[in-house]
C-alpha cells in the first residue's frame, strides 16, 4: 500500500468532502444510494475503472470468461469502481470477492447490485454497491471499457484518481490535487481534535467555531 493510499485510508469522508468543496470542488460525491456491504470496513486507494452492459445474447461461456477476465486485469493496490449500466444483476459475489482480496486488490465499488452477502463478509473485503440481489451476471452481463472514465451519478471517476469510502458514502478524488486534499485534510483534523476538546472542556460553541474557524 503506497503512503498515500496509507494516508488517506486514516481519513474520513466528511472532511475529504469538506476540504475538496473549499479547492472548489463539491461535485466529489457518489449518489447516497452506493453504500458498505459492511459500514465498519472502509476502503481507500487509486481507482481502477471498468464498464459493462446487459446483454442478453452472449452465451453463459462468454459472460463468464469475460467476468473472469476483468477480474484478472483487477490490479492490485487500487479499488475497482465498475458502472455496470443497470440496476438488474448482481456485479459482486463471492468467488469474485474472494478473488480480488487474494489479488490484493483495495475494494470494489459498483453501482449495482451484489449478492453471496454473508461470505463477502466473512472475507471482510471492502464493497459498495447500490442494491442486493441473486440474480448473477449469466448470460446476462459483459464488460465493455477498462480503465476509461466512467460516470456513477453525477461524478466522473478515471483511473488514477483516489476514492475514499466508508459507512457515510464515497468520496472522490481528482489524481492531480490528491496529494494536497489529503494533507489538507490532514490538518482539519488535527483542528477538529482542538474543537473536540475545547468542547469537551465546556466552551461554548459559537467561541468555539470563532476561535478555530471550525465547526
Amino acid at each position: 500500500m503506497t503512503n498515500l493510499t496509507q494516508r488517506l485510508s486514516a481519513c474520513y469522508t466528511g472532511a475529504i468532502h469538506d476540504v475538496l468543496r473549499a479547492m472548489g470542488m463539491d461535485n466529489c460525491v457518489l449518489p447516497p444510494g452506493i453504500r458498505p456491504l459492511d459500514p465498519g470496513i472502509k476502503t481507500a486507494g487509486p481507482a481502477w475503472t471498468v464498464s459493462g452492459h446487459i446483454d442478453r445474447t452472449q452465451s453463459r461461456h462468454d459472460t463468464l470468461l469475460g467476468w473472469t477476465r476483468l477480474l484478472s486485469r483487477a490490479p492490485a493496490g487500487h479499488v475497482v469502481v465498475c458502472q455496470p449500466n443497470n440496476h438488474e444483476v448482481a456485479l459482486m459475489g463471492e468467488l469474485s470477492s474472494e478473488t480480488l482480496k487474494n489479488k490484493g486488490v483495495l475494494g470494489y465499488i459498483v453501482d449495482g447490485g451484489c449478492r453471496d452477502t454473508d461470505f463477502i463478509l466473512e472475507q471482510k473485503f471492502p464493497v459498495f454497491h447500490a442494491f442486493f440481489t441473486p440474480l448473477d451476471i449469466v448470460s446476462r452481463w459483459i464488460p465493455d471499457r477498462y480503465a476509461e472514465p466512467v460516470t456513477i451519478g453525477t461524478v466522473t471517476i478515471r483511473t488514477g484518481d483516489y476514492v475514499l469510502g466508508d459507512r457515510d458514502g464515497v468520496v472522490v478524488i481528482p489524481q492531480e490535487v490528491a496529494q494536497e486534499a489529503i494533507t489538507r485534510t490532514e490538518e482539519v483534523a488535527c483542528t477538529e481534535n482542538k474543537v473536540r476538546d475545547a468542547i469537551r472542556g465546556g466552551m461554548d460553541p459559537v467561541d468555539a467555531y470563532l476561535a478555530y474557524g471550525k465547526f
